[in-house]
């Protein structure tokens, strides 16, 4: 995003639990209908418009996800 002169101030992840899709099954080498988190993530502008987008699936039993957050003083 630096390139086109675009600065990330934050991004935003919404995480959702929810069963597999076919395609997913597939794809990701799990059981019909295994447990997945799907979660959207959005890149935010330092103006606050959003600029870019992420799908991510993972496999429920197969990782585990944690987040760390700053804290600021």
């Amino acid at each position: 995003m630096a390139e086109i002169g675009v600065t990330i101030s934050h991004a935003v992840e919404q995480p959702e639990p929810r069963h597999a899709t076919a395609e997913e099954v597939s794809l990701l080498g799990i059981q019909n209908a295994a447990l997945v988190t799907h979660i959207r993530r959005t890149y935010y502008s330092d103006e606050g418009r959003p600029v870019e987008t992420a799908d991510i699936v993972v496999p429920a039993a197969h990782c585990e996800i944690v987040y760390e957050i700053p804290i600021s003083r």
